[in-house]
């Protein structure tokens, strides 16, 4: 019961962070209906300005909690402005063009913000300060964080705060007025051009506050450090149903779960060491104290990407996705 509660809370955290970069796919997908792959650099570039800002007052004797809100502040518009440019310059022009062209559009900015992050940052690995002492808490013998709590707290209000924006503002009707029929919401009145451009900005505004958790909690930044982490998040978008905003929340958590219990519980089962004599040349690493999963290092990817072909296969909607009829 331990090791579950443990894998649980940790399992909970990382889909917490899954699920507000999911946001950005799906919020992009759902009022143009195309996939944002430069959405995971705009989490990588928030996370090094608030990486660059926390450094420079890592010394200045204002309180800890005070400078990771400043170095946030100061990354949220930095996105922004990022996700903006993104939307006006690589995506506005290519939005009639085949669906294909935006997104390798997608893709080349993508490698583009990479390389300018790689020039900006170096291509080094970044240690993230960690100015924050962590305190830990132990609930029924699995250890928890205060960093965790911090990050899935934060991570419900975000996702509060955008159901209401998008349920209950003037703003968020405009937006899913778009998303249901552009060219009609136009004849009413709606700037598309600013309710897109709107939409791209707040989901790069979430991915700022993503990178500086996954900053905060690994502590570790890295120009590549988008990549992976936005190809689950879109994972997570695609499982809960992309285009869904409930969608995206109940994926996020649910693969980060998936995540952290497929790496405690079936990792243990393929440990290779427990039958070294079945692979030739394993009993002295073995013998050595040397652990070798039959999934490698990385073996929590392997369920990540399991589970998405499992859902594409047997519910190509998602779990939340709206079932929507063929027209005539």
């Amino acid at each position: 019961m331990e090791t579950f509660l443990q894998q649980l809370f940790n399992g909970l955290t990382l889909g917490a962070v899954y699920a507000v970069v999911a946001l950005g796919y799906t919020m992009v997908y759902g009022i143009i209906q195309l996939i944002n792959f430069a959405h995971g650099e705009v989490v990588m570039i928030g996370a090094m300005v608030a990486f660059t800002i926390i450094t420079l007052l890592a010394n200045s004797g204002l309180p800890p909690v005070a400078i990771v809100l400043i170095g946030t502040s100061c990354a949220i518009p930095v996105c922004m402005i990022v996700g903006y440019a993104l939307e006006r310059i690589a995506y506005r022009p290519l939005r009639n063009a085949p669906r294909l062209a935006p997104l390798i559009t997608a893709i080349g900015m993508s490698i583009v913000l990479q390389h300018v992050a790689m020039m900006v940052w170096s291509r080094n690995n970044l240690a993230f300060p960690q100015i924050i002492k962590t305190e830990t808490y132990d609930i029924a013998g699995a250890s928890v964080t205060n960093i965790q709590i911090v990050i899935v707290i934060l991570c419900l209000v975000l996702m509060g705060g955008l159901l209401w924006l998008v349920h209950r503002t003037r703003l968020g009707i405009s937006m899913r007025a778009t998303a249901q029929n552009p060219r009609v919401a136009g004849l009413m009145g709606v700037n598309i051009n600013r309710e897109i451009a709107i939409t791209f900005a707040i989901g790069a505004a979430l991915g700022a506050v993503a990178g500086v958790m996954v900053g905060s909690y690994y502590g570790i930044a890295h120009y590549q450090m988008g990549a992976l982490l936005g190809l689950k998040a879109f994972c997570a978008a695609v499982l809960g149903g992309i285009g869904n905003v409930p969608g995206a929340m109940v994926g996020g958590l649910l693969l980060g779960v998936i995540e952290a219990l497929g790496a405690g519980y079936i990792g243990d089962l393929t440990d290779l060491c427990a039958v070294p004599w079945l692979f030739a040349g394993l009993a002295a690493r073995c013998a050595a104290g040397e652990h070798i999963s039959l999934f490698g290092s990385n073996y929590q990817d392997v369920f990540a990407f399991l589970v998405l072909i499992a859902v594409l296969v047997l519910r190509p909607s998602g779990l939340l996705g709206e079932r929507v009829g063929d027209r005539a």
